[in-house]
């Protein structure tokens, strides 16, 4: 383009109260920034700026430029970064909402330092839609029928145990009954289950507390309002920093963490996720000390 240079230094112009700042901004000097002007209202034969003590400001026809410019090189410096970013692949992957916030999240930043990829997240549970929903891979729980003919790959099997806070804890580990259990709306049997299956002969007593997303009653198990009935990938980090316990320990249900992918040859980036979840999970299988009641 003609005179690119001169329209270049005039977006940075109008953008300024002087030349002299743009000259700064644009590490020339004063004089330099008065050339280019003056070569562009040449071009144009029409003027741009006029002054007004030390300041200068755009004519009528400067502020119509100016509107041009601005779109011209907004949308130059978004091609460029396409551009250098063209061979950096990307995975939208969708995953559990708790696990996400409680397990993936603080771990990601360790798969991004040795890849070249990026990994998008967004958080849903349930049956999902690969492909035509812009989504690489899921996250689940396999609490569900699978409806369309996705690839599962198990990541970890699940174990679960009630947790509580260490006071929390305390105060209630003479009399079970007092105990409030925590429940979420979407597991709302996971007490019922874990009871049923491995602690008929224990009384937990009837008080109970509901929330509408299962990460609330982690969080209020936390700050000692009751007991949350945790699934080890889930709670592996606050029993490993001390912000809960689990006496009873963990059992197995009958579920597993899956990675949904679509059927076909994988891309190397989804083949290197699914490697990092594998052996990150690995590590989220209870230890046998904890594998009790």
């Amino acid at each position: 383009m003609r005179h690119l240079k001169a329209f270049y230094t005039f977006h940075i112009a109008a953008a300024s109260t002087s030349y002299r700042e743009a000259a700064d901004k644009l590490s020339i000097t004063h004089g330099a920034v008065s050339k280019q002007i003056k070569v562009l209202e040449s071009y144009l034969d029409q003027p741009l700026f006029y002054r007004q003590g030390r300041n200068v400001y755009l004519t009528k026809e400067g502020e119509l430029l100016k509107g041009y410019t601005e779109q011209a090189f907004q949308i130059l410096e978004q091609g460029v970064e396409r551009v250098r970013h063209e061979n950096r692949q990307c995975l939208e992957v969708s995953c559990e909402p708790t696990l996400t916030m409680r397990w993936l999240m603080p771990r990601l930043s360790e798969f991004h330092r040795t890849t070249h990829g990026d990994v998008r997240l967004s958080t849903a549970g349930g049956p999902v839609i690969l492909g035509v929903t812009g989504l690489s891979m899921a996250i689940r729980r396999d609490d569900f029928e699978l409806h369309h003919a996705h690839q599962k790959i198990k990541l970890v099997e699940e174990w679960v145990g009630p947790v509580f806070a260490p006071k929390y804890w305390q105060s209630v580990n003479q009399d079970h009954s007092k105990i409030v259990k925590l429940h979420s709306e979407s597991r709302r049997a996971a007490w019922k289950t874990w009871l049923g299956s491995a602690a008929s002969h224990l009384d937990f007593g009837h008080n109970e507390q509901f929330f509408d997303h299962f990460y609330f009653c982690f969080q209020a198990a936390i700050d000692g309002l009751g007991a949350a009935m945790g699934s080890y990938p889930l709670v592996v980090d606050d029993l490993k920093q001390g912000r809960l316990v689990a006496p009873f320990g963990f059992i197995r249900s009958d579920h597993d963490y899956v990675l949904l992918k679509q059927e076909g040859e994988s891309t190397l980036l989804e083949d290197q996720f699914t490697t990092w979840l594998q052996n990150a999970l690995a590590e989220c299988v209870p230890q046998e000390s904890l594998r009790k009641i």
